[in-house]
């Protein structure tokens, strides 16, 4: 199988170079984001009690913001996930009686449980309608985007990466044409864009084509593999003062905020993640080409670039799907004794097989795998610190399953 990997490398090439080239694009951004906010060893320190005048915790905000094309930001270890960091900025900016467009099909598995249910503190608990427009053939369906653009409507919501859905991911190109697309039609709300698994794969992110509000996890793509919780909110001045009031009380906003340990492994991570994403992208594009060319179905597919760190694999069988997986573990430096088994997670509608032997756990920006345990048994790949773990881990598995 290594002859095999080798020839894929050699028609990768292009390619790869073209990840490179993003990848110092995207690093010089966010040199000149800490350079421009006069990042300094002091904003690693931490802070106690309410955190007022905790510089580190704002310059951090102030510095995604500005490496995002943003107006202002949001960046702290107190939203503990993408689906925390999402239903936070949700809660922030809706009200009762608001619509939510969500014009990329159902949401991510545990989002939907945020979204609606009776008696948890859902939107639907709080008078948050929430409208699904199913894509058509991969592609918003602009008709019926047209059609249901009414004045109720507050936000337009739109999901980048494909969860666990068999599709491609959205490049920032794609959904600026979204934005203009609703803008025509008059809208004037917020256009809302859950960009996890996207950042630092294109040399532009969706608030340079006119996003109201984007929304990140720190342990996937801008956390660099340091980071070890902790999500992010960028966008504009006014819907990031809402949302902050949200994360904390309406009195108080971003004003407090403490975290003792300091700062320092968010401001790496971030410095790091434009080279990390290139790794997990050369180790997607390698992965995605081998399983082509043994016979497997997977997106996206390999005769265009990513947009986003994740590759689908379709295998038509449980027993390859979970040896997939299981191998994924296997090659991971940390757990990599462990049996991975599909269990019943919170938030999920399937069991899920879940292989992430990370140092930061669960960090999908790691390699890692996972996917549902139903037909067609479809496996998500994602992430990868370094290509050359990615390769060996790519070696193993095709030794289990070619």
């Amino acid at each position: 199988m290594n002859e095999l990997l080798t020839e894929c490398e050699k028609e990768l090439t292009p390619r790869f170079m073209e990840i490179e080239d993003v990848a110092y694009h995207n690093q010089v951004k966010v040199i000149e984001a800490f350079s421009s906010e006069r990042v300094a060893a002091m904003h690693f320190s931490g802070s106690t009690g309410y955190g007022y005048g905790d510089e580190g915790r704002s310059t951090l905000g102030r510095v995604f913001a500005r490496a995002f094309g943003a107006e202002e930001g949001i960046a702290t270890p107190h939203l503990l996930s993408g689906t925390h960091t999402l239903t936070v900025a949700l809660f922030g900016v809706l009200r009762p009686g608001d619509e939510v467009l969500c014009v990329t099909g159902r949401p991510y598995d545990t989002l939907r449980g945020v979204i609606s249910g009776k008696g948890g503190g859902t939107l639907e608990d709080y008078g948050v309608k929430f409208t699904e427009i199913p894509l058509l053939n991969g592609w918003f369906d602009l008709d019926k985007i047209k059609v249901k653009i009414n004045r109720n409507v507050k936000m337009v919501y739109v999901q980048r990466s494909r969860g666990y859905e068999l599709r491609d991911a959205f490049s920032v190109e794609e959904i600026g044409e979204l934005i203009k697309f609703v803008r025509e039609l008059g809208f004037l709300g917020c256009v809302f864009v859950d960009n996890c698994y996207g950042e630092f794969v294109e040399k532009i992110e969706p608030p340079d084509v006119g996003a109201s509000v984007t929304v990140g996890s720190l342990i996937k793509n801008p956390g660099g593999g340091l980071a070890p919780t902790g999500g992010y909110i960028v966008g504009d001045k006014e819907y990031i003062n809402l949302i902050g009031k949200r994360l904390t009380a309406p009195s108080i906003g971003l004003e407090v905020g403490s975290f003792e340990q300091g700062y320092r492994t968010f401001y790496e991570g971030l410095f790091l993640s434009p080279h990390v994403v290139s790794q997990a992208m050369k180790t997607s594009l390698l992965i995605g080409l081998s399983m082509s060319k043994l016979g497997y179905e997977n997106f996206p597919s390999i005769d265009k670039m990513p947009y986003d760190i994740t590759r689908a694999i379709k295998f038509n069988d449980e027993k390859k799907m979970l040896s997939f997986v299981r191998e994924i573990q296997h090659a991971s430096p940390v757990d990599g004794f462990a049996d991975c088994e599909p269990w019943d997670m919170p938030g999920y509608d399937d069991p899920i097989i879940m292989a992430a032997g990370t140092f930061v756990s669960g960090a999908s920006v790691e390699l890692s795998a996972d996917g549902p345990v139903k037909p067609p048994y479809i496996a998500y790949f994602q992430g990868g610190l370094t290509y050359e773990h990615g390769r060996y881990a790519l070696e193993r598995i095709l030794a289990k399953i070619a």
